[in-house]
């Protein structure tokens, strides 16, 4: 399994279904607060070319937003 980091902020819903999403599937996490920490705000950006939230990073690819598809198909998921 690719590792799985997400982008996130507490007030976000599309964050917290993402996070949900990742949890029914038995998938371990690394979440990041882009809110609190300034420094990983600034890799997020630079990795996705946006300010929004949430994005993850799957493996090495960059998924911006709680893009189903994209998600099953990084994860290799059936869905």
């Amino acid at each position: 399994m690719p590792k799985v980091i997400v982008y996130s902020t507490p007030v976000c819903p599309w964050c917290t279904r993402v996070k949900q999403f990742l949890e029914e599937h038995g998938i371990q996490f690394e979440e990041i607060d882009v809110s609190v920490n300034q420094e990983k705000a600034a890799e997020m950006v630079q990795r996705s070319g946006q300010m929004s939230v949430p994005v993850l990073d799957i493996g090495g690819t960059i998924i911006v937003g709680f893009d189903r598809p994209a998600i099953v198909k990084a994860l290799k998921l059936r869905d």
